[in-house]
């Protein structure tokens, strides 16, 4: 059977296509409920199994104005991140994806596993369009996500809801 974790010094192109293999994966699994917390399990533990570079790769749920923990894959997690600090509050208030190469150049970084060296965060939106969640994914090692990444983690985000 073909190994299906594969390194992060693939190219772009075969980084796009599993990306598409997972997503056409999620797809069909998320026809078995439209429960999103069972999306948010279901998501994190396609992703983190499917790629090498996947450090950690969770869910932070807006929650009576926190981001409490959801569902992840990785070593332990912080259970609430500090309102206002670090990437996965930056993704909540400006909205939009954010890429950073190396977490300890980021004002503010909280960091849960000091392991932690490049990090993507993307907002996830409910149905009225409105930011319920990010799916946060950590690398150990610096600059491992690029616009690839953020393209395919938001076609994601969207099958959530």
């Amino acid at each position: 059977m073909k190994n299906l974790r594969q390194t992060h010094g693939m190219e772009t192109e075969q980084k796009k296509q599993l990306y598409e293999q997972v997503n056409m994966q999620l797809q069909e699994l998320f026809l078995k409920t439209s429960d999103p917390v069972a999306h948010m399990a279901t998501a994190a533990a396609v992703l983190y199994h499917r790629f090498d570079h996947y450090f950690w790769c969770g869910f932070y749920r807006l929650l009576d104005g926190e981001l409490t923990v959801g569902p992840y894959q990785g070593s332990l997690a912080c259970q609430v991140l500090k309102k206002g600090s670090g990437v996965c509050w930056a993704g909540i208030s400006g909205g939009k994806t954010v890429i950073v190469a190396d977490v300890r150049q980021f004002p503010g970084h909280i960091a849960c596993d000091p392991r932690s060296a490049s990090e993507i965060v993307v907002p996830v939106r409910n149905r009225k369009g409105e930011i319920v969640a990010v799916l946060d994914v950590d690398s150990d090692k610096t600059d491992q996500f690029d616009e690839t990444d953020a393209s395919a983690l938001e076609k994601i985000s969207k099958m959530i809801f």
